[in-house]
């Protein structure tokens, strides 16, 4: 888990998932709400932005065949990994 975190943190817009995930911005929020895609990083109240690492750790995951219950447990397992870059 952490070795994501080695490198600088880079965060991502909304834009640069949708284009990445090759989905739409709804089907992108609803992944979030069902923790199929971990949380954004709130930047003030009307700016989030996604872990560049966690994005791509999930995709790397559906790649390789990773059911939902799999991508879940990976996304409590990388939202539970943003305490160690403190």
């Amino acid at each position: 888990m952490s070795n994501l975190y080695t490198h600088p943190v880079r965060l991502l817009g909304i834009g640069t998932i949708i284009e990445r995930a090759g989905h739409g911005r709804a089907k992108h929020y609803a992944d979030v709400s069902k923790g199929l895609m971990p949380p954004p990083v709130r930047r003030g109240t009307r700016c989030s932005r996604w872990v560049e690492s966690e994005v791509d750790a999930v995709l790397r995951a559906r790649i390789s065949g990773a059911d939902d219950v799999e991508v879940k447990r990976l996304v409590v397992e990388l939202v539970a990994g943003r305490k160690e870059l403190h």
